[in-house]
């Protein structure tokens, strides 16, 4: 940081304009694939609710499009405040997120695979909210964004109540019901997190 005056504030040297520029893209990206993600939880769930001729599905997409829109015009918007703390990223973390993310994307076309051919599908939400919610986890040390441990948290708590659900013999609806709102909600709520506070 480079001084002048006390009466004009610090100008940041470019390794800090570079750092806090890297950490409002990441923030915003965070922004919108949490809320992009939380959209399409909603529409599983929405599948669960009723026919085409109900008008509960196409309330609840609606909604949580407005939900989706909100959180993302939130996030980039241009008055917003800077981030009241700059990320401190682990070495090779770009790479890092990507192996975390290709192991993430595997182990969820394994749990589609493995339930269709074990004959228990409406196994799969619970499966998908459990590997989604597990892969949290490393995210929020290689992001430096500690709060995605409560996100992994919430989402493997929505992955238990589905198994729990499947267990006591509900519905393939009433699973998708729960746990699809359940993690749209988890994730529309780390979207706004990010998007107000960073």
């Amino acid at each position: 940081m480079t001084s002048t005056s006390p009466a004009t504030p610090p100008t940041p040297s470019a390794t800090d304009a570079e750092c806090l520029a890297l950490t409002r893209n990441l923030r915003r990206r965070g922004v919108l694939v949490l809320s992009v993600f939380a959209l399409m939880w909603a529409v599983a769930a929405a599948s669960g609710t009723g026919s085409a001729a109900d008008a509960t599905p196409l309330g609840i997409e609606v909604a949580a499009l407005l939900l989706t829109a909100a959180a993302i015009c939130l996030g980039y918007r241009k008055d917003a405040a800077p981030s009241p703390r700059m990320v401190n990223l682990p070495a090779n973390w770009a790479r890092g997120v990507g192996i975390v993310n290709t192991v993430e994307l595997a182990a969820v076309f394994a749990v589609i695979a493995a339930s269709n051919a074990a004959g228990r599908p409406e196994v799969i939400p619970a499966g998908i909210a459990l590997v989604v919610g597990l892969h949290f986890f490393p995210l929020a040390r290689l992001y430096d964004q500690w709060q995605y441990r409560w996100t992994a948290s919430l989402l493997t708590a929505a992955a238990v109540a589905g198994f729990v659900l499947v267990a006591a013999g509900l519905t393939s609806e009433t699973v998708r019901i729960v746990v699809g709102l359940g993690s749209a909600v988890v994730l529309w709520a780390s979207s706004y997190h990010l998007a107000v506070r960073g």
